[in-house]
């Protein structure tokens, strides 16, 4: 007790004999066990008010949509919600690529994660669907766990690849028991609310990865612009072997599909630099993937490539939809760690990108909720026979650039790829298969350019720099599978030096 005492203040404290201090403390300890008893009461007590926390928390479309300015947002949503869907589509088909899968199962992996999405996801600007990245690293184990792809002494040629029914029914069942996996993994992470764990991987951890995987997507396309038979490595110094294949059989180039391939690549490359630097004076950016698959197509069927130039094509897109799939639990036991792998890739870049909206337009998102949301997202996108996804870069930033406010305009843009699923996917027949490859690697650059993080790394803290330097070579050299292990065990070496000096 504090007594004062004119102008002094004199600490008064009571004396105690040791069983007077212990009835004290034993009266300080049941007081202590009450509140917390009160507190455990109060949180397992169910009430109105909890159950709505609970349900908003769960469905956070319950607390945005009643709230949704229709006048003042609605066209920007339609305006966003169309110019994304049409770059989903072809994303769809380009990315399916390197999965190694028909294009056509591209866009069930960018139609059903934008559903679930819609009612559980917390950001109001990603466009969910798939990433070049996740789907380099299922095509790994596709290719892995597909014996006519993995046996270097088979080949098959791109051309022959698609007609293939048999192996490819196997290879979508890999993909999607994959894509359904990780999806398990997420959901389960973000049911234990251990989401924020993945949060610490650090951000020149990722941007070294992601720069790698960039590189490896680079390389696994070449074989689709200049249409060689590339026999498929998935263990380590993969890249180097693909490589070398390439080079050795370089004189059986199609020249036809290298120069289509080689045109849209630049025209992409100048249009996206102009869209950059004019983003301020232009209303929308100008959809140069759309033009050039229109164009390209045109072309490619009034010209007959295929049969005068035997470039290889799109060929037969299904209608409609496939029926859903029983997940193989054999494959379950056989990449349980690559599905964490592409579970773990798959939330840090979409948290990543989401985080960044978040800041900009001044509203909260829920690492937990995000998890979960992504988690059934791939699980249902599996089950369809899609593949597992995450947030492309340029398509987010198509969906915020072009004016989209909410997910208003996310479930628009599903509704362009439902139609394109279920009425229009027959004229992207003729179309070549090095045009999506182009179209894939023009979605690179973002990724490529950030090499220039080295310098920044370097001034900013040598540490940082240097897990950049080891991610991204241990990416490269192991694969993209186990380069992530090793770079995170790397970055909790940095930690014990940093600790240490």
């Amino acid at each position: 007790m504090i007594e004062p005492i004119g102008n002094q203040y004199v600490i008064a404290r009571p004396v105690y004999s040791a069983n007077n201090l212990s009835i004290s403390e034993h009266s300080e300890m049941r007081a202590e066990e009450s509140s917390q008893l009160k507190y455990c009461k109060s949180q397992a007590n169910c009430s109105t008010q909890k159950a709505k926390k609970i349900a908003l928390s769960l469905f956070p479309i319950a607390s945005w949509l009643p709230a949704y300015h229709i006048k003042e947002w609605l066209l920007s949503d339609i305006v966003s919600g169309i110019s994304t869907g049409l770059v989903a589509v072809l994303q769809g088909l380009a990315f399916a690529l390197l999965v190694t899968v028909p294009p056509s199962y591209g866009l069930y992996a960018a139609f059903f994660p934008v559903l679930v999405y819609f009612f559980l996801g917390t950001s109001k600007h990603i466009s969910v669907g798939p990433f070049p990245v996740l789907s380099m690293m299922v095509g790994a184990v596709v290719v892995k766990l597909t014996p006519s792809e993995s046996t270097a002494a088979l080949e098959i040629s791109n051309s022959s690849m698609s007609n293939d029914s048999s192996t490819d029914e196997h290879k979508v069942m890999v993909a999607a028991t994959v894509t359904v996996l990780s999806g398990i993994i997420q959901l389960l992470l973000g049911v234990l609310q251990v989401g924020f764990m993945v949060i610490y991987l650090s951000e020149s951890l990722i941007s070294g990865f992601t720069t790698a995987a960039a590189v490896h997507v680079l390389v696994s396309q070449l074989k689709f612009m200049l249409q060689l038979t590339v026999p498929a490595h998935t263990d380590p110094f993969s890249i180097f072997k693909v490589l070398n294949s390439v080079f050795t059989q370089i004189e059986k180039t199609n020249i036809a599909d290298l120069v289509t391939s080689l045109i849209i690549l630049v025209i992409v490359f100048v249009v996206k630099e102009i869209n950059q630097r004019y983003k301020a004076k232009l209303p929308v950016p100008i959809p140069i993937e759309l033009i050039m698959t229109v164009i390209a197509t045109g072309v490619s069927y009034g010209f007959d490539f295929e049969n005068r130039f035997k470039v290889a094509v799109v060929g037969e897109m299904k209608r409609g939809f496939q029926p859903p799939i029983t997940p193989d639990t054999q494959i379950f036991q056989e990449t349980i760690g690559d599905s964490f792998s592409i579970a773990i890739v798959g939330f840090v870049v979409a948290f990543s990108v989401a985080s960044v909206y978040s800041l900009k337009y001044d509203y909260p998102i829920d690492g937990n909720q995000e998890l979960i949301a992504l988690g059934l997202s791939n699980i249902f996108s599996g089950s369809f026979k899609g593949f597992a996804g995450s947030t492309a870069l340029s398509r987010s930033g198509v969906q915020e650039s072009t004016g989209g406010k909410t997910q208003i305009a996310g479930i628009l843009s599903a509704i362009i790829v439902l139609i394109v699923i279920l009425a229009l996917g027959f004229l992207l027949e003729p179309l070549q298969k090095s045009v999506l490859a182009a179209l894939a690697l023009g979605n690179l650059k973002g990724m490529l350019m950030q090499f220039t993080e080295i310098r920044r790394l370097w001034r900013k803290d040598k540490y940082d720099c240097l897990i950049w330097i080891m991610t991204f070579i241990f990416a490269i050299v192991l694969g993209l599978g186990l380069g992530l292990a090793a770079s995170v065990a790397f970055q909790l070496l940095t930690i014990v030096f940093r600790t240490q000096l």
